[in-house]
């Protein structure tokens, strides 16, 4: 029997669809004309709640902390949506599933994802509950898995491995609708944006959702120049505790010409993209300016005068396609931020998890009383005690040699390379 080839497949699925026949799945790779697609970035301050919309079909990544729940329900409303063919929740941190419950019980959802870390604290259980009285099982979703929005196409990414550290079990996944693409990694670090660079998926994209609300240590050099990005947005607060975005990151971006648009500053960001090019309702920003940690989470909240200016003076505004790249004049100049200072003991650590924001140790000196060595039952990864990424469950003290922990099956971790 012969092949068919590709061109005669193409006219025979035509053919089908001019003459009403239906199937099993969307086909985005031969739609001809992709329907329109908007990604709303909304402002949940420091968290993350993206809505994109796609075909009359509705997907939602995050959902901000506990306080942003009837908001982000509100929002879904005012755009019509009583129906979401995916809810992913990239990571259990709160500012990122807190307001998740309220969605699950208020919409009709068709599929769930979850990362595969658990955490043990209310705001998961809330949201464990949630799926339960909805009677829905949620999965976490295997790599370069693809899924369908519409004509839009959904390629999971992350996570790749079992980690101790929340971030890096985010869900990442690359969204694409005609030519244009979108990428999003949750709150993934170095560690897990290296472990994305090996599946040798290609993860150029048009806008790139910036890891980890812009902190530095996410969007490592590699990894940036992997999705060389035109349009960045950053998701975070207005002076909020952690200095997101910070200047390492901010640099990286000035210096490659990417356009930049923030939610601290304009508030809801909208991408709207016909598959061909894309648009945004609010202007870039210009400020470059970095976040400083203020040790006071509720400042997030507030509206800032550039918010104010920026909402005032919002218009769509056509912008030129990923492949008509240019780099602006000043590119070449650093951000007009200082390195932000980090937040002392008595400031409030993002998600209660100090390992978030410290920066991994090369190295570390083994622990006295006799401990060297902290171990992940689970997964297998021994750490130094000084470690910033302890698991806090499936945890095992040892005083055992590193030989012998290393002959019981047990790998170095990433972060601390005991």
């Amino acid at each position: 029997m012969k092949k068919i080839s590709q061109r005669m497949l193409y006219l025979i699925l035509t053919a089908a669809v001019l003459l009403g026949c239906t199937f099993s799945a969307p086909l985005p790779a031969l739609a001809a004309n992709p329907d329109p697609m908007e990604v709303h970035f909304i402002d949940v301050g420091q968290g993350d709640a993206t809505l994109v919309t796609c075909g009359g079909h509705a997907m939602l990544i995050d959902a901000g902390d506990d306080t942003k729940g009837t908001a982000i329900q509100n929002y879904l409303k005012k755009q019509k949506i009583t129906t979401l063919d995916y809810l992913i929740l990239t990571h259990p941190d709160a500012d990122h599933i807190g307001g998740a419950p309220v969605i699950i019980t208020k919409f009709d959802i068709g599929k769930v994802f979850v990362s595969n870390f658990e955490k043990d604290n209310k705001t998961y259980q809330k949201l464990i509950q949630s799926l339960d009285d909805k009677r829905i099982k949620a999965l976490t979703p295997k790599v370069n898995s693809k899924y369908t929005l519409g004509t839009a196409g959904i390629t999971i990414l992350a996570p790749n491995d079992s980690y101790d550290n929340p971030n890096d079990a985010s869900i990442g996944l690359l969204l694409k609708n005609g030519t244009r693409s979108f990428l999003f990694t949750g709150d993934a670090g170095e560690d897990a944006e290296n472990d994305i660079l090996e599946t040798d998926i290609d993860i150029s994209a048009d806008v790139y959702k910036v890891g980890h609300h812009g902190s530095k240590y996410s969007t490592s050099k590699e990894f940036f120049e992997a999705v060389n990005p035109f349009y960045a947005v950053i998701s975070c607060g207005e002076s909020n505790s952690y200095g997101h975005p910070h200047a390492e990151t901010l640099n990286t971006l000035r210096t490659n010409g990417v356009k930049v648009y923030r939610t601290d500053e304009s508030g809801t960001i909208v991408a709207s993209t016909d598959g061909k090019s894309i648009s945004f309702n609010v202007p870039a920003s210009e400020s470059w300016k970095a976040g400083e940690p203020t040790g006071n989470s509720s400042a997030s909240s507030a509206k800032s005068t550039a918010k104010a200016k920026a909402a005032a003076s919002a218009q769509t505004q056509k912008t030129t396609p990923a492949s008509q790249k240019e780099t602006p004049a000043d590119a070449g100049q650093t951000a007009a931020a200082s390195e932000p200072q980090a937040p002392s003991a008595a400031q409030p650590q993002e998600n209660a998890a100090p390992a978030v924001e410290e920066k991994p140790q090369d190295s570390a000196p083994p622990a006295t009383n006799g401990l060297t060595y902290v171990l992940n039952v689970k997964t297998k990864k021994f750490h130094y005690p000084t470690c910033n990424s302890l698991p806090t469950t499936n945890r095992q003290d040892s005083s055992e040699s590193r030989d012998s922990i290393v002959a019981q099956g047990y790998v170095p971790c990433k972060r601390c390379n005991p």
